[in-house]
């Protein structure tokens, strides 16, 4: 089966269940009947959803939806690429497990003493440096 062919098996054959909507190019039907057009329409589908996920990863480490943005850009890339497509129901699928994984009463339980614990931890340490070495701002270190 070729990587940007649209026809995909039916819903459920390989184990995994299946949107009803197929894989494939979701440029306008008058775009696809011309080579060159459709060809054009991609790159440019790649250079706006490029820009969008170059912008989400400056983003990181900087103010801004770092993630969000990414997302979009694969979104934008899943709009005529079948690999993206494929990337995007991937992380909605782990994203709907670690959801569904988070709301488990024994794991909620888990995460909040692991919290607690730590909150803790980082306290008596915090607590420790302060007696140890007494409260110093960094813009009274001269005085």
């Amino acid at each position: 089966m070729n990587a940007e062919s649209d026809e995909r098996g039916p819903a459920g054959t390989d184990g995994v269940d299946r949107p009803e909507q197929g894989l494939g190019s979701r440029a306008p039907h008058f775009i696809k009947r011309s080579r060159p057009l459709h060809l054009s329409w991609q790159v440019g589908v790649f250079v706006v959803g490029l820009a969008v996920v170059v912008a989400g990863v400056i983003m990181l480490p900087l103010p801004g939806p770092g993630w969000l943005v990414i997302f979009a850009g694969m979104a934008i890339w899943a709009t005529e690429f079948v690999w993206a497509q494929l990337v995007l129901r991937w992380t909605k699928r782990k994203v709907t497990e670690a959801a569904q994984r988070a709301l488990d009463p024994r794991v909620r339980r888990r995460n909040i003493i692991l919290t607690v614990v730590g909150l803790a931890i980082v306290c008596s340490l915090v607590g420790y440096y302060v007696a140890t070495y007494g409260l110093r701002l960094p813009w009274d270190v001269g005085h």
